[in-house]
Parts: structure tokens; sequence; C-alpha cells
């Protein structure tokens, strides 16, 4: 539907529309996997190299504590051997984007000066160009999600911004995935402490709060998390019963 402003025609373009189709199947992807935060990164590498122009591998670089730990989704075995790079070099443009929340851009690996040791060993892979966009903030821990290209000059400012628009709505799906699993994991915790402790009751024929403080003594004594040493109670009790 069109919409006249001022007399000029202001209906939407056809790349326009082409990009809200996109997005639109995007969406779908990503709710498909909500439930599981791994499956939902990695829908966001594929569904990235599919929807941003130049875009020919992927990969979402994981910074915990600050510290580079690992990639935690990949499309295409060239942005693995990337990451390797920048987690072996301690530097590149894909931990300075999670890490400084920003978008980076490299247009030619053969002059960018901004990490020179990087530049070099991404190029001998094969990669010309990278563009890294913040993908997730939790506390200190960062993320990323990083294109790359075997062409010079690869992203425009057109594939910047379906990109970064891309990064935007993949965030906040992942992190309504994080957050739905962290419910359900501590859900499970409850159960099973709550089983545990009825299990101590009955042996030990102690009232609900005393057995669950020792619970608690036996988590602090042991440190060992309340809801594993709840698991360990109750696998010990299941072993005890006659088969």
């Amino acid at each position: 539907m069109s919409e006249q402003v001022l007399g000029r025609d202001v209906s939407p373009s056809s790349s326009e529309l082409a990009l809200g189709s996109r997005m639109a199947a995007v969406a779908r992807d990503l709710r498909r996997d909500h439930g599981d935060p791994d499956r939902m990164l990695q829908a966001i590498t594929d569904s990235s190299v599919l929807n941003v122009p130049s875009a020919e591998y992927a990969s979402i670089t994981t910074v915990l504590q600050g510290r580079f730990v690992h990639s935690a989704a990949l499309s295409g075995d060239i942005a693995a051997k990337c990451d390797a790079v920048q987690e072996h070099l301690g530097e590149g443009p894909c931990l300075e984007s999670a890490i400084e929340q920003r978008t980076i851009r490299i247009d030619d690996m053969d002059i960018d000066d901004r990490w020179p040791r990087f530049a070099v060993a991404a190029a001998g892979l094969g990669v010309q160009s990278m563009i890294c966009f913040q993908l997730y903030v939790e506390g200190f821990n960062f993320g990323a999600l990083n294109l790359h290209s075997s062409r010079k000059l690869a992203f425009d400012a057109d594939a910047e911004s379906i990109g970064a628009l891309f990064a935007a709505h993949a965030a906040i799906a992942f992190s309504s995935a994080r957050e739905e699993q962290q419910i359900r994991a501590a859900l499970t915790s409850r159960d099973v402490i709550g089983q545990a402790k009825g299990m101590l009751m009955e042996r030990y024929k102690l009232s609900s709060q005393a057995a669950f403080a020792l619970l608690s003594r036996l988590s602090q004594d042991t440190n060992t998390k309340l809801a594993d040493l709840a698991n360990q109670v109750v696998a010990d009790a299941e072993k005890d019963l006659p088969g």
C-alpha cells in the first residue's frame, strides 16, 4: 500500500520489500529454535550468510570475563580458522567488536594495519574482507557476529546496515532463548532439590528445614552446586532401591 507525502508516492521500494521478506523468514527460523540457545546461535550464523550481501562465512565469537573462549557457532571452515587465529593471538576485530560493543569493518585485509598479525594470517586463509557486529552483552560476557568474504571491498554500506539490523534482531531472540533456558533450568533444579530434600527427610527423620540445611551444608563443605549435590543424592538413593 502506498502513501502520499506532499504529493509524492512513498511506496516501499522493491529492495525494502525484499529485505522485509528476508527478515520475516529469519524471524521464523529464530522462533523455531528459540528454546535452544546453541541451535539459536547456529541459526543466526547460517541465516546471516544467506541474508547479508557478500557474506560467505560466519561465526559467533564468545568472550567470557574479558577472555576469548571459543566460537559458539560456525558457518564454514574458514570462519573457524579465522577465529582460531584470534584466539591464539589474543586480538582481532571479532574480539574488539564484542568487547567494545561496536561494528568493525575491514575492507582490504592486505592494507588494514589495526591488527597486523591477524590481517596477515586471515589473508593467508583467503579472507579479504570482514565485518563484525556486537551481538550480546551479559555482565562481563560478550558476543560478536562475524562475517567473512574472500573478496576485497565486499561489504558496502547497505551490507553493513542489513547486517546491523540482522544482528540486533538476532541478539534479542538469543537473549530470549537464554532467559527461557535459565528459567527451565531453575525449575528443574527446584524439582530435584525438593526430591533430594524429601529423601533426606524420610531417611534421617528430618524436618523440611533441617533437610534443606543439611543439603546446604554439604554443598558448602564439598564446594558443589546445590542442584548438582541434589542430583547426586537422588541418584545414590535410586541405586539403593531394590532392583
